[in-house]
């Protein structure tokens, strides 16, 4: 009776519960509660906040080789070669020119003036730069020994005047006879230790021509002076404005 009332009672009961370590093969894992935000709209709004996906932009090109990173400024700016000239061109053109003016005769800048207690002089009419070219002290080209004699011959007149320039060209001693009246200009420009001139030797193929230089920036209108150097006691005696 007592096992049949049993039966009974675990009937009414159900099936029993299984204990904690017991596992149970025919339960179903339980269902997650569906909340609020797994509804649709929840889901919408989740996306809107999601960052925004950029547009794929379209690939740079790439440079045009290494020439175009490394080109070159001549490129851009043209190259601006130098008009000025170097100092041997320069001293090239002025030699020429002094020859084409000594070959030529011309006398240009300057005019024969009367000056007190000198007689005749010659005068500048342009202005004279220093190292400029004046005039060539133009006579006959002889060597010492025709100088000697001419020398002696005209120191017979005391009228004539000093107008023989000696110099040294080549380990030789020449001189510039001017003694002649010509109408050249050179062999009358007067005498002055503090002159405004200097002489100077211009050959041309080989052939020395004494030459007058501005020694200083010379104005128009001043005389044109240079120093003759003479120095011997006999010359000063005969021409006693040597020592000035």
């Amino acid at each position: 009776m007592k096992a049949e009332e049993q039966k009974i009672k675990d009937a009414r009961r159900g099936p029993l519960a299984p204990f904690p370590n017991q596992k149970s093969e025919a339960t179903e894992p339980p269902k997650t509660p569906t909340s609020s935000c797994d509804s649709p709209n929840a889901a919408a709004a989740k996306q809107a906040l999601k960052k925004p996906v950029r547009a794929k932009q379209a690939p740079r090109k790439k440079a045009q080789g290494k020439t175009q990173q490394n080109r070159k400024l001549t490129d851009f700016y043209p190259v601006r070669r130098s008009s000025r000239k170097s100092k041997a061109e320069l001293q090239s053109e002025e030699r020429k020119r002094i020859d084409e003016l000594i070959e030529s005769g011309k006398e240009e800048g300057m005019k024969i003036d009367l000056i007190d207690g000198k007689g005749r002089g010659v005068i500048a009419t342009k202005q004279f730069s220093r190292g400029e070219f004046v005039v060539e002290y133009h006579g006959d080209l002889i060597e010492i020994t025709d100088a000697k004699k001419r020398e002696a011959l005209y120191a017979q007149d005391p009228s004539t005047g000093c107008y023989m320039y000696y110099f040294q060209y080549l380990s030789k001693t020449y001189c510039v006879d001017a003694t002649r009246e010509t109408n050249r200009l050179g062999r009358l420009i007067n005498h002055s230790k503090c002159g405004n001139c200097q002489t100077k030797l211009h050959d041309i193929d080989g052939v020395p021509h004494l030459i007058l230089i501005a020694s200083r920036d010379i104005e128009a209108g001043e005389e044109l002076l240079y120093d003759y150097g003479d120095r011997s006691r006999a010359s000063i005696e005969a021409h006693p404005w040597l020592k000035h």
